[in-house]
Protein backbone atom coordinates (compact mmCIF):
# COMPACT_ATOMS: atom_id res chain seq x y z
CA UNK A 1 0.00 0.00 0.00
CA UNK A 2 1.33 3.73 -0.62
CA UNK A 3 -0.58 6.85 -1.20
CA UNK A 4 -0.56 8.81 -4.46
CA UNK A 5 2.62 10.77 -5.36
CA UNK A 6 0.73 14.44 -5.08
CA UNK A 7 -0.37 12.97 -1.64
CA UNK A 8 3.15 12.16 -0.53
CA UNK A 9 4.73 15.18 -1.94
CA UNK A 10 1.90 17.26 0.13
CA UNK A 11 3.41 15.59 3.42
CA UNK A 12 6.93 15.88 2.48
CA UNK A 13 6.20 19.84 2.09
CA UNK A 14 4.06 19.74 5.93
CA UNK A 15 7.07 18.09 7.37
CA UNK A 16 9.74 20.41 5.94
CA UNK A 17 7.80 23.62 5.86
CA UNK A 18 7.20 22.67 10.12
CA UNK A 19 10.67 21.57 11.05
CA UNK A 20 12.45 24.80 9.64
CA UNK A 21 9.66 27.16 10.55
CA UNK A 22 9.34 25.18 13.95
CA UNK A 23 13.48 25.05 14.41
CA UNK A 24 13.16 21.79 15.62
CA UNK A 25 16.39 19.23 15.34
CA UNK A 26 14.17 16.29 13.92
CA UNK A 27 10.59 16.08 12.80
CA UNK A 28 9.07 12.63 11.96
CA UNK A 29 6.05 12.46 10.15
CA UNK A 30 3.56 9.78 8.58
CA UNK A 31 0.51 8.77 7.26
CA UNK A 32 -0.73 5.63 8.01
CA UNK A 33 -3.14 2.94 7.28
CA UNK A 34 -4.28 -0.36 8.96
CA UNK A 35 -1.75 -0.27 11.03
CA UNK A 36 0.98 0.27 8.22
CA UNK A 37 3.24 3.11 7.12
CA UNK A 38 1.90 4.22 4.02
CA UNK A 39 4.02 7.31 3.73
CA UNK A 40 6.80 8.42 6.04
CA UNK A 41 8.15 12.26 5.72
CA UNK A 42 11.73 13.44 7.79
CA UNK A 43 13.10 16.18 8.43
CA UNK A 44 15.98 17.64 10.42
CA UNK A 45 19.45 15.64 11.07
CA UNK A 46 19.90 15.52 14.79
CA UNK A 47 19.11 12.84 14.58
CA UNK A 48 18.50 11.87 10.67
CA UNK A 49 14.28 10.90 11.51
CA UNK A 50 13.67 7.06 11.22
CA UNK A 51 10.33 5.10 11.32
CA UNK A 52 12.08 3.15 13.95
CA UNK A 53 13.52 5.71 16.29
CA UNK A 54 12.56 6.25 19.49
CA UNK A 55 10.67 9.40 20.76
CA UNK A 56 8.85 10.17 24.20
CA UNK A 57 5.00 10.16 23.71
CA UNK A 58 4.01 12.53 26.61
CA UNK A 59 0.27 12.41 26.74
CA UNK A 60 -0.44 9.88 24.17
CA UNK A 61 0.52 7.73 27.09
CA UNK A 62 -2.39 8.76 28.51
CA UNK A 63 -4.80 7.04 25.61
CA UNK A 64 -3.30 3.10 26.76
CA UNK A 65 -3.97 4.03 30.31
CA UNK A 66 -7.38 4.51 29.33
CA UNK A 67 -7.55 1.54 27.04
CA UNK A 68 -6.35 -0.53 30.38
CA UNK A 69 -9.41 1.13 32.57
CA UNK A 70 -11.65 -0.12 29.91
CA UNK A 71 -10.30 -3.67 29.68
CA UNK A 72 -10.93 -3.97 33.55
CA UNK A 73 -14.31 -2.16 33.33
CA UNK A 74 -15.10 -4.50 31.24
CA UNK A 75 -13.56 -7.59 32.78
CA UNK A 76 -15.45 -6.26 35.99
CA UNK A 77 -13.10 -4.87 38.19
CA UNK A 78 -15.05 -1.98 38.77
CA UNK A 79 -17.61 0.43 37.02
CA UNK A 80 -16.87 3.80 35.34
CA UNK A 81 -19.25 5.61 37.59
CA UNK A 82 -17.32 3.98 40.56
CA UNK A 83 -16.07 7.14 43.12
CA UNK A 84 -12.67 7.15 43.71
CA UNK A 85 -12.21 6.28 47.33
CA UNK A 86 -13.74 2.80 47.05
CA UNK A 87 -10.27 1.93 45.42
CA UNK A 88 -7.97 4.47 46.71
CA UNK A 89 -9.53 4.60 50.49
CA UNK A 90 -8.92 7.37 52.60
CA UNK A 91 -8.53 9.69 49.87
CA UNK A 92 -10.06 13.10 50.60
CA UNK A 93 -10.95 13.94 47.05
CA UNK A 94 -12.64 10.08 46.89
CA UNK A 95 -16.04 11.86 45.77
CA UNK A 96 -15.32 12.02 41.65
CA UNK A 97 -15.54 8.96 39.35
CA UNK A 98 -13.19 7.10 37.26
CA UNK A 99 -15.52 8.25 34.35
CA UNK A 100 -14.09 12.00 35.36
CA UNK A 101 -11.21 11.31 35.71
CA UNK A 102 -11.43 9.98 31.87
CA UNK A 103 -12.83 11.99 30.45
CA UNK A 104 -10.77 15.39 31.93
CA UNK A 105 -14.00 16.53 33.98
CA UNK A 106 -13.91 15.66 37.24
CA UNK A 107 -12.41 19.29 38.29
CA UNK A 108 -9.14 18.25 39.62
CA UNK A 109 -6.54 20.54 38.97
CA UNK A 110 -3.89 20.12 36.39
CA UNK A 111 -0.82 19.03 37.84
CA UNK A 112 0.12 17.26 41.45
CA UNK A 113 2.25 19.34 44.24
CA UNK A 114 5.95 19.53 44.44
CA UNK A 115 8.57 19.91 41.76
CA UNK A 116 7.63 19.53 38.09
CA UNK A 117 6.98 15.96 37.64
CA UNK A 118 8.08 15.88 34.15
CA UNK A 119 11.43 17.14 34.40
CA UNK A 120 11.97 15.30 37.76
CA UNK A 121 11.85 11.66 39.10
CA UNK A 122 8.56 10.20 40.55
CA UNK A 123 7.92 9.03 43.85
CA UNK A 124 5.95 6.03 44.08
CA UNK A 125 2.08 5.76 44.15
CA UNK A 126 1.73 5.98 48.03
CA UNK A 127 4.32 8.77 48.13
CA UNK A 128 1.63 10.09 45.16
CA UNK A 129 -1.76 9.71 47.66
CA UNK A 130 0.17 11.21 50.23
CA UNK A 131 0.16 14.83 49.02
CA UNK A 132 -3.79 14.65 48.19
CA UNK A 133 -5.69 17.55 49.78
CA UNK A 134 -8.70 18.49 49.31
CA UNK A 135 -7.47 21.90 47.60
CA UNK A 136 -6.70 19.47 44.61
CA UNK A 137 -10.58 19.98 43.50
CA UNK A 138 -10.50 22.96 41.57
CA UNK A 139 -13.89 23.13 40.24
CA UNK A 140 -17.78 21.07 40.30
CA UNK A 141 -16.92 17.94 38.35
CA UNK A 142 -18.49 18.25 34.89
CA UNK A 143 -18.95 21.98 35.38
CA UNK A 144 -16.25 22.65 32.41
CA UNK A 145 -13.34 20.60 30.89
CA UNK A 146 -10.45 21.11 32.79
CA UNK A 147 -7.21 19.07 31.53
CA UNK A 148 -5.52 17.51 34.44
CA UNK A 149 -2.27 15.03 34.59
CA UNK A 150 -2.88 14.14 38.16
CA UNK A 151 -6.11 12.47 37.03
CA UNK A 152 -4.26 10.02 35.25
CA UNK A 153 -1.50 9.69 37.86
CA UNK A 154 -4.56 8.58 39.93
CA UNK A 155 -6.02 5.72 37.39
CA UNK A 156 -2.70 4.39 37.37
CA UNK A 157 -2.83 3.97 41.23
CA UNK A 158 -6.26 2.44 40.90
CA UNK A 159 -5.42 0.04 37.87
CA UNK A 160 -2.06 -0.51 40.51
CA UNK A 161 -4.54 -0.97 43.31
CA UNK A 162 -7.00 -3.79 42.02
CA UNK A 163 -4.87 -5.67 40.20
CA UNK A 164 -1.60 -5.66 42.36
CA UNK A 165 0.23 -5.31 39.27
CA UNK A 166 2.64 -2.39 38.55
CA UNK A 167 1.37 0.07 35.35
CA UNK A 168 4.36 -0.76 33.68
CA UNK A 169 3.62 -4.43 33.30
CA UNK A 170 -0.07 -4.03 32.64
CA UNK A 171 0.74 -1.72 30.00
CA UNK A 172 3.14 -3.87 28.33
CA UNK A 173 1.39 -7.46 29.11
CA UNK A 174 -2.47 -6.21 28.54
CA UNK A 175 -1.92 -3.89 25.37
CA UNK A 176 2.01 -3.37 24.02
CA UNK A 177 2.56 -6.91 23.61
CA UNK A 178 -0.92 -7.60 22.10
CA UNK A 179 -0.58 -5.60 19.53
CA UNK A 180 2.86 -6.01 18.57
CA UNK A 181 4.49 -2.89 19.81
CA UNK A 182 7.59 -4.22 20.51
CA UNK A 183 9.61 -0.75 20.05
CA UNK A 184 7.54 1.04 22.43
CA UNK A 185 8.60 0.84 25.89
CA UNK A 186 8.86 2.19 29.54
CA UNK A 187 12.42 3.75 29.31
CA UNK A 188 14.46 4.67 26.02
CA UNK A 189 16.08 1.74 23.92
CA UNK A 190 18.40 2.86 21.52
CA UNK A 191 17.99 4.18 18.91
CA UNK A 192 16.23 7.04 20.54
CA UNK A 193 15.93 10.76 19.62
CA UNK A 194 17.93 12.79 22.62
CA UNK A 195 15.14 15.62 23.48
CA UNK A 196 16.33 19.26 23.61
CA UNK A 197 15.43 22.55 24.30
CA UNK A 198 16.25 25.57 21.42
CA UNK A 199 17.80 28.59 22.49
CA UNK A 200 15.48 31.33 21.32
CA UNK A 201 18.52 33.39 19.67
CA UNK A 202 21.38 31.40 19.25
CA UNK A 203 19.41 27.89 18.19
CA UNK A 204 22.34 26.44 20.45
CA UNK A 205 20.91 23.08 21.34
CA UNK A 206 20.45 22.26 24.87
CA UNK A 207 19.89 18.52 26.07
CA UNK A 208 16.47 17.70 28.78
CA UNK A 209 16.55 15.07 31.47
CA UNK A 210 14.83 12.04 31.03
CA UNK A 211 13.34 10.96 33.89
CA UNK A 212 11.50 8.21 35.44
CA UNK A 213 7.98 10.06 36.38
CA UNK A 214 7.21 7.37 38.94
CA UNK A 215 3.55 7.13 40.15
CA UNK A 216 2.84 9.88 37.38
CA UNK A 217 4.05 7.67 34.88
CA UNK A 218 0.70 6.93 33.39
CA UNK A 219 0.33 10.27 32.42
CA UNK A 220 3.35 10.51 30.05
CA UNK A 221 5.96 8.09 30.43
CA UNK A 222 6.19 5.89 27.49
CA UNK A 223 8.60 5.86 24.64
CA UNK A 224 7.42 4.41 20.98
CA UNK A 225 8.38 4.65 17.26
CA UNK A 226 6.22 5.77 13.93
CA UNK A 227 6.35 2.49 13.25
CA UNK A 228 4.41 1.58 16.90
CA UNK A 229 2.46 4.28 16.32
CA UNK A 230 1.08 2.99 13.02
CA UNK A 231 -0.16 0.03 15.18
CA UNK A 232 -1.65 1.96 17.92
CA UNK A 233 -3.71 4.29 15.29
CA UNK A 234 -4.66 1.15 13.50
CA UNK A 235 -5.61 -0.52 16.45
CA UNK A 236 -7.92 3.05 17.29
CA UNK A 237 -9.48 2.57 13.70
CA UNK A 238 -10.18 -1.11 13.76
CA UNK A 239 -9.94 -2.83 17.31
CA UNK A 240 -8.23 -6.32 17.81
CA UNK A 241 -10.35 -7.56 19.94
CA UNK A 242 -7.97 -9.27 21.95
CA UNK A 243 -7.43 -6.15 23.40
CA UNK A 244 -10.77 -4.08 23.24
CA UNK A 245 -14.19 -4.80 21.93
CA UNK A 246 -14.63 -2.52 18.45
CA UNK A 247 -17.87 -1.49 20.88
CA UNK A 248 -15.52 -0.46 24.00
CA UNK A 249 -13.41 1.00 21.48
CA UNK A 250 -16.74 3.51 20.23
CA UNK A 251 -17.13 3.94 23.64
CA UNK A 252 -14.11 5.40 24.20
CA UNK A 253 -14.20 8.15 21.45
CA UNK A 254 -17.85 9.23 22.13
CA UNK A 255 -17.77 12.71 23.31
CA UNK A 256 -17.34 13.37 26.88
CA UNK A 257 -17.37 17.20 26.67
CA UNK A 258 -17.02 20.15 24.30
CA UNK A 259 -13.30 21.46 25.50
CA UNK A 260 -13.48 24.48 23.04
CA UNK A 261 -17.01 26.04 23.43
CA UNK A 262 -16.57 28.73 20.81
CA UNK A 263 -16.29 26.92 17.70
CA UNK A 264 -16.66 23.34 19.05
CA UNK A 265 -13.60 21.99 16.81
CA UNK A 266 -12.59 19.77 20.15
CA UNK A 267 -13.58 17.86 22.63
CA UNK A 268 -12.68 14.54 24.74
CA UNK A 269 -13.76 11.16 25.16
CA UNK A 270 -13.05 8.44 27.76
CA UNK A 271 -9.14 9.23 27.11
CA UNK A 272 -8.84 9.73 23.15
CA UNK A 273 -9.16 13.98 21.93
CA UNK A 274 -11.45 14.53 19.66
CA UNK A 275 -10.43 17.20 16.50
CA UNK A 276 -13.07 18.47 14.33
CA UNK A 277 -11.77 19.62 10.94
CA UNK A 278 -14.55 20.50 8.64
CA UNK A 279 -17.22 17.93 8.54
CA UNK A 280 -15.21 15.43 9.79
CA UNK A 281 -14.36 14.28 13.63
CA UNK A 282 -10.85 12.72 14.07
CA UNK A 283 -9.53 11.16 17.12
CA UNK A 284 -5.99 10.66 19.04
CA UNK A 285 -3.81 12.70 21.74
CA UNK A 286 -1.09 14.89 21.54
CA UNK A 287 1.89 14.69 23.73
CA UNK A 288 4.48 17.14 25.11
CA UNK A 289 7.75 15.87 27.75
CA UNK A 290 10.76 17.95 28.03
CA UNK A 291 12.37 17.81 24.86
CA UNK A 292 9.23 16.17 22.76
CA UNK A 293 5.94 16.88 21.36
CA UNK A 294 3.76 14.43 19.58
CA UNK A 295 0.85 13.91 18.14
CA UNK A 296 -1.76 10.73 16.86
CA UNK A 297 -4.84 11.24 14.58
CA UNK A 298 -7.36 8.65 13.37
CA UNK A 299 -9.88 9.49 10.65
CA UNK A 300 -12.00 6.52 11.48
CA UNK A 301 -14.27 5.87 8.61
CA UNK A 302 -11.34 5.41 6.12
CA UNK A 303 -8.86 4.04 9.04
CA UNK A 304 -6.21 6.80 7.87
CA UNK A 305 -4.20 8.35 10.86
CA UNK A 306 -1.28 9.98 10.95
CA UNK A 307 2.01 10.47 13.39
CA UNK A 308 4.05 13.19 14.39
CA UNK A 309 7.27 13.67 16.34
CA UNK A 310 9.92 16.37 17.65
CA UNK A 311 12.63 16.36 19.95
CA UNK A 312 12.63 19.78 20.73
CA UNK A 313 9.99 22.32 22.88
CA UNK A 314 10.47 24.70 19.63
CA UNK A 315 7.06 23.60 17.86
CA UNK A 316 3.98 24.62 20.70
CA UNK A 317 1.39 22.17 21.52
CA UNK A 318 -0.77 23.64 19.15
CA UNK A 319 1.64 23.90 16.14
CA UNK A 320 2.09 20.11 16.42
CA UNK A 321 -1.03 19.30 16.29
CA UNK A 322 -2.07 20.60 12.98
CA UNK A 323 0.62 19.55 11.33
CA UNK A 324 -0.41 15.91 12.02
CA UNK A 325 -4.19 17.21 11.69
CA UNK A 326 -2.75 18.78 8.42
CA UNK A 327 -1.19 15.56 7.20
CA UNK A 328 -4.05 13.12 7.86
CA UNK A 329 -6.91 15.81 6.37
CA UNK A 330 -4.30 15.65 3.13
CA UNK A 331 -4.34 11.94 2.89
CA UNK A 332 -8.32 11.78 3.60
CA UNK A 333 -9.14 14.19 0.99
CA UNK A 334 -6.98 12.94 -1.41
CA UNK A 335 -6.76 9.29 -1.47
CA UNK A 336 -9.55 6.96 -2.08
CA UNK A 337 -11.06 4.87 0.19
CA UNK A 338 -10.37 0.96 -0.02
CA UNK A 339 -13.50 -0.99 -1.78
CA UNK A 340 -14.92 -3.97 -0.22
CA UNK A 341 -14.97 -6.67 -2.25
CA UNK A 342 -19.10 -7.96 -2.93
CA UNK A 343 -19.42 -11.37 -2.65
CA UNK A 344 -23.14 -12.93 -2.78
CA UNK A 345 -24.20 -13.36 0.89
CA UNK A 346 -25.42 -16.94 1.96
CA UNK A 347 -28.98 -17.29 1.33
CA UNK A 348 -31.06 -16.34 4.39
CA UNK A 349 -32.66 -19.26 6.27
CA UNK A 350 -35.86 -19.38 9.01
CA UNK A 351 -36.55 -16.04 10.52
CA UNK A 352 -34.23 -14.21 8.40
CA UNK A 353 -36.05 -15.46 5.54
CA UNK A 354 -39.25 -14.57 6.25
CA UNK A 355 -38.23 -11.15 6.70
CA UNK A 356 -35.86 -10.73 4.06
CA UNK A 357 -37.02 -7.62 1.86
CA UNK A 358 -39.61 -4.90 1.21
CA UNK A 359 -41.16 -3.05 4.24
CA UNK A 360 -43.34 -0.05 4.37
CA UNK A 361 -44.12 2.31 6.94
CA UNK A 362 -45.59 5.44 6.92
CA UNK A 363 -45.46 5.21 2.73
CA UNK A 364 -41.83 4.93 3.15
CA UNK A 365 -39.57 1.96 1.56
CA UNK A 366 -37.52 -0.02 3.31
CA UNK A 367 -35.29 -3.41 2.79
CA UNK A 368 -34.24 -5.99 4.80
CA UNK A 369 -30.82 -7.73 3.34
CA UNK A 370 -29.20 -10.88 4.76
CA UNK A 371 -25.59 -10.41 5.88
CA UNK A 372 -23.41 -13.26 7.23
CA UNK A 373 -25.06 -13.67 10.51
CA UNK A 374 -26.76 -10.68 10.64
CA UNK A 375 -29.80 -8.48 8.53
CA UNK A 376 -29.54 -4.64 7.48
CA UNK A 377 -32.62 -2.96 7.55
CA UNK A 378 -32.07 0.39 4.59
CA UNK A 379 -34.37 2.86 4.18
CA UNK A 380 -34.58 6.73 4.69
CA UNK A 381 -32.47 6.58 7.63
CA UNK A 382 -29.00 5.48 8.43
CA UNK A 383 -29.15 1.45 7.70
CA UNK A 384 -29.31 -0.42 10.84
CA UNK A 385 -27.68 -3.75 11.42
CA UNK A 386 -29.57 -6.71 13.41
CA UNK A 387 -28.92 -9.91 15.06
CA UNK A 388 -31.17 -12.52 16.58
CA UNK A 389 -31.66 -12.79 20.31
CA UNK A 390 -34.49 -14.92 20.41
CA UNK A 391 -37.24 -16.55 18.39
CA UNK A 392 -38.77 -13.71 16.57
CA UNK A 393 -36.47 -11.02 18.61
CA UNK A 394 -33.62 -8.91 16.76
CA UNK A 395 -31.52 -6.86 18.22
CA UNK A 396 -30.13 -3.33 16.18
CA UNK A 397 -25.97 -3.40 16.77
CA UNK A 398 -25.44 -0.87 14.48
CA UNK A 399 -27.06 2.37 12.96
CA UNK A 400 -30.20 4.61 13.30
CA UNK A 401 -32.12 1.93 15.23
CA UNK A 402 -28.74 0.84 17.65
CA UNK A 403 -29.86 -1.00 20.67
CA UNK A 404 -33.85 -1.11 19.83
CA UNK A 405 -35.26 -4.62 19.19
CA UNK A 406 -37.33 -5.50 16.44
CA UNK A 407 -39.91 -7.55 17.08
CA UNK A 408 -41.68 -9.93 14.28
CA UNK A 409 -45.70 -9.97 14.80
CA UNK A 410 -47.26 -12.86 13.48
CA UNK A 411 -50.57 -14.04 12.29
CA UNK A 412 -52.69 -16.61 14.11
CA UNK A 413 -51.79 -18.69 11.40
CA UNK A 414 -47.76 -18.29 12.26
CA UNK A 415 -46.73 -15.92 9.20
CA UNK A 416 -44.73 -12.95 9.71
CA UNK A 417 -46.76 -10.09 9.31
CA UNK A 418 -45.36 -6.99 10.87
CA UNK A 419 -42.27 -6.04 12.44
CA UNK A 420 -42.51 -3.81 15.62
CA UNK A 421 -39.35 -1.41 15.97
CA UNK A 422 -39.35 0.81 19.30
CA UNK A 423 -43.36 0.59 18.78
CA UNK A 424 -43.25 1.46 14.98
CA UNK A 425 -45.19 -1.01 13.05
CA UNK A 426 -43.57 -1.97 9.89
CA UNK A 427 -45.89 -3.88 7.23
CA UNK A 428 -45.65 -5.58 3.72
CA UNK A 429 -48.29 -3.26 2.75
CA UNK A 430 -46.86 0.12 0.88
CA UNK A 431 -50.42 1.93 2.16
CA UNK A 432 -50.83 0.52 5.64
CA UNK A 433 -49.80 3.70 7.66
CA UNK A 434 -50.30 2.65 11.66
Amino acid sequence: MTLLPETCRRIDEIAARAQSAGRVPSLALAVVRDRVVLHFAGAGEQPHPDPKTQYRLGSVTKTITATLVMQLRDEGFFALDDLLYRHLPGTPIGGVTLRQLLGHVSGLQREPDGRWWERHPGGDVDALLAELTYEKLAGAPYRRFRYSNLAYGLLGAVLERVTGTPWSELAGKRVLDPLGMKRTSYHPVEPYARGYVVHALSGALHEEPRPDTGAMAPAGQLWSTVTDMAKWAGFLADPAPAVLARETVDEMCAPVVISDLESWTAGHGLGPQLFRVGERVYVGHGGSMPGYLAHVAVHRGSRLGAVVFTNAYALDHTSVQQVCLDALTAAVDSEPVPVTVWRPPAAPRGEAAEICGRWWWMGREYSITPDGDTLVMSGPFAPTRYAREAPDRWRGLSGANEGEVLHILRTPEGAAERLDIATFLFSRDPMHLA
